[in-house]
């Protein structure tokens, strides 16, 4: 008898060590199945096996020796999810067990990893059944298995996130590059400039640029894509290269938008469009020229009066139809001191915790003092990082501001 024991235990620990080899060596997860295969049927002569491992929801890992019909019967959360021990099927427990003989619950880390039904295609066979005597054996081997099964697919997940990670970490300095930083923006006699970029997730469907044409013209743009993340950024991307190879100042701007919108009906899906806002400034007349295709009116300051202008003229969003039914272009003269602010939708949806969001009329009073486009600036950075500390910031957000100088200044 004790030799015997003696047999049963070496046989279970080189077992184990083959398995622990297995593992080791790195072998792939069909490999460490098929090794598991190996062990139950040739090693412990294990007739009837089921084995549902839990990965986001239940799936089948392994069946054999029990028909389709049998299996098909068998729904986890309603049958299985109660079994926490080894549990011998008696005819008191639901008849879609009856075709094995034991319920083996797999565990990880306290919760349920897998359930192993096991029975012998023989039922005549001499002796003790080899599902009986191996019971506790086959539990261990089947924890240290899946187990290992898990951890490989969890490695390979952390490296496949590792690597996105890193695409979008290159994605998110690409899209950098095509948005102005504060040492390219316009600065001279005529006008003082600020911008400020914020995607919601590394990369977004926000955009703004500064063009100087030449001396005399001042070119500026900003676009929101419906939508965030990676495909608004594509999308985004896309338009910008074709705006810079389309905006000239000798082109109309209503020419310009009907150009534009073909070109976004053509490189993105129909659900997709921009709302978007250009405008082309004349140092020497001090003309503005602009068109408002569907987003949130700019607002103009004039220092003197203390005044605010809503810039809305233009047309439908670009990308909302295939044809622009109208569109009007927009022109304004700025003779006196003013400051202008161009801002996307993220701004004014700013979120504080039991406050009201930030809104347009609030934006409006806190843009509407004697303040220059750098102290201006200033406030709203501040008030955006408040949100951002309050994980209140739930969109891309985008904003610039231009100062016209007086012919005094």
């Amino acid at each position: 008898m004790i030799k015997q024991q003696s047999v049963n235990s070496k046989f279970k620990l080189n077992l184990i060590l083959k398995i622990t080899q297995a593992i080791n060596e790195n072998l792939s997860i069909d490999e460490l199945l098929e090794q598991y295969k190996n062990i139950l049927f040739n090693e412990l002569k294990i007739g009837k096996i089921a084995v549902y491992k839990f990965n986001r929801r239940w799936e089948k890992l392994l069946v054999s020796g029990i028909s389709k019909e049998c299996i098909d019967k068998i729904k986890i959360e309603k049958h299985l999810s109660n079994f926490s021990e080894i549990t011998y099927i008696s005819r008191e427990l639901p008849e879609v067990f009856w075709s094995f003989d034991f319920i083996i619950p797999v565990f990880h880390k306290n919760s349920v990893l897998a359930y192993i039904l096991i029975g012998d295609i023989d039922e005549e066979m001499e002796g003790m059944s080899p599902a009986i005597r191996h019971l506790s054996f086959i539990q261990t081997i089947s924890n240290i298995i899946i187990v290992a099964m898990e951890n490989k697919r969890l490695y390979k997940k952390l490296l496949i996130q590792e690597a996105f990670k890193k695409e979008m970490e290159l994605a998110s300095k690409i899209q950098s590059l095509l948005i102005p930083n504060q040492s390219s923006l316009p600065q001279n006699q005529y006008v003082s400039t600020c911008g400020y970029y914020q995607p919601h997730f590394e990369i977004g469907g926000d955009y703004y640029d500064f063009i100087n044409f030449n001396d005399q013209e001042l070119g500026f743009c900003i676009g929101d894509v419906s939508g965030k993340g990676i495909p608004a950024a594509l999308i985004m991307s896309n338009f910008q290269a074709t705006l810079r190879a389309l905006f000239r100042p000798e082109t109309p701007l209503d020419e310009l938008m009907v150009q534009l919108n073909q070109k976004v009906c053509d490189n993105s899906s129909s659900e997709k469009f921009l709302t978007f806002f250009i405008g082309i400034y004349n140092y020497t007349t001090r003309k503005l020229k602009y068109v408002n295709a569907s987003h949130h009116p700019p607002l103009l300051y004039n220092f003197e009066k203390g005044e605010t202008t809503l810039l809305k003229i233009g047309c439908i969003g670009l990308g909302m139809l295939d044809e622009i039914p109208a569109i009007s272009v927009g022109e304004i003269t700025i003779n006196e001191h003013s400051k202008l602010l161009c801002y996307t939708d993220g701004l004014i949806e700013l979120e504080r915790n039991d406050q009201m969001e930030v809104g347009v009329q609030f934006l409006t009073n806190m843009f509407a003092t004697q303040k220059s486009i750098e102290d201006t600036f200033t406030d709203l950075k501040h008030h955006i990082d408040i949100g951002k500390k309050n994980k209140a910031v739930i969109d891309d957000i985008s904003l610039f501001g231009i100062e016209f100088k007086s012919p005094q200044m």
